[in-house]
């Protein structure tokens, strides 16, 4: 049972050199892609999987996830904005779909490991016995901070065989395997959103339009008509169509007022947050204030702070300087070296 893996295989190059890593430490691999959402929305993920898979000589199956991924992040990523929020479905579809449900799918078949093409690294401590989630190697490829949200249970059963490596040794794996995706280049979009127009996506999903309301200044003052606050985020600067003698963003979303608050660039800096549905990886609880370094955006450098929990869920982050355009909805995750401490959901804001 112990050399039986799931490789979840996305059609890219990084899952396909997963499965091929995953295959010469010794295990009985089966490739899996997971149908996420609706067809016709480009090439299909699940023949470049299965050209992949074939050349390894695994076998290889596709999986309807697609109500659990409407379900857990098509619907919480309208809420989120609906709420004034910028959520990151990524991150939910990692917590709910990737792992959560696949490898509750994986255990009642027997399998004790499911891997994945993430550049990140799981460790055991020896001293704890905690599952520890680490940084990439390739820093330009690490995609820890959209795994924080995994529990001991998921990191115990995850293999991440891309973690040592850098993109460019992963392509020419690719590449002497002969797999047909070695160049493959890979999507910056919200998978579900392939056109990038979210607000018109959000419309269409929530079946409502959503109705214009005033632009306002930090102190209150009326500077005109905003098309709904589904079109903005904080930080913000162009599309506003207004215009001001200094450069002016989006502070701040009001969804009980329907208001976008616009200030200037000072404006936009805060040093604490707070942090709600939180995860904590490398320790069971923060029992007193911790010196960590955070990052409140995928592609962010991580800046230095001090983390206490305040709640049974919640963290309370307060930076040694100002950081720019902390944003409702995204998340928080916490470092110490490279190891993730742990992370959460961002909520309100501190001065």
């Amino acid at each position: 049972m112990d050399k039986r893996a799931i490789v979840a295989m996305s059609g890219g190059v990084d899952s396909s050199v997963a499965a091929l890593l995953v295959q010469q430490a010794g295990y009985e691999a089966v490739g899996v892609t997971l149908r996420l959402h609706g067809e016709g929305q480009g090439p299909d993920p699940a023949e470049d999987a299965r050209a992949a898979a074939a050349r390894l000589g695994l076998d290889f199956q596709v999986l309807d996830f697609s109500e659990s991924f409407r379900e857990q992040v098509v619907e919480r990523f309208v809420a989120a904005y609906q709420r004034g929020e910028t959520p990151n479905p990524c991150i939910d579809c990692n917590r709910y779909v990737k792992f959560g449900r696949l490898m509750a799918w994986a255990r009642e078949r027997g399998f004790a490991k499911v891997a994945s093409g993430h550049y990140a690294r799981v460790e055991q401590d020896a001293e704890t016995g905690r599952w520890l989630l680490k940084k990439g190697l390739d820093p330009r490829k690490d995609q820890s901070y959209v795994l924080y949200a995994l529990t001991q249970e998921e990191l115990s059963m995850l293999l991440l065989p891309l973690g040592g490596l850098t993109k460019a040794q992963v392509r020419q794996l690719a590449q002497d395997r002969g797999f047909a995706n070695a160049g493959k280049q890979e999507s910056q979009d919200i998978c579900f959103i392939p056109d990038g127009d979210y607000a018109g996506f959000i419309q269409r999903y929530a079946g409502r339009s959503f109705p214009p309301g005033a632009f306002v200044g930090t102190a209150g003052q009326v500077y005109g008509e905003h098309k709904g606050i589904i079109h903005y985020t904080v930080g913000q600067r162009k599309g506003l169509g207004l215009s001001f003698p200094q450069p002016m963003y989006v502070c701040k979303i009001d969804p009980g007022r329907n208001q976008v608050v616009l200030g200037e660039h000072r404006e936009l800096f805060s040093r604490e947050l707070e942090a709600v549905g939180c995860n904590l990886i490398a320790v069971e609880k923060i029992g007193k204030p911790l010196r960590v370094k955070a990052k409140v955006r995928y592609r962010q450098e991580e800046q230095p702070a001090t983390v206490e929990q305040v709640g049974p869920d919640r963290l309370r982050v307060v930076f040694d300087e100002p950081q720019r355009a902390i944003t409702k909805g995204q998340a928080v995750v916490l470092y110490q070296g490279d190891t993730v401490v742990g992370g959460g959901t961002i909520g309100e804001m501190g001065e």
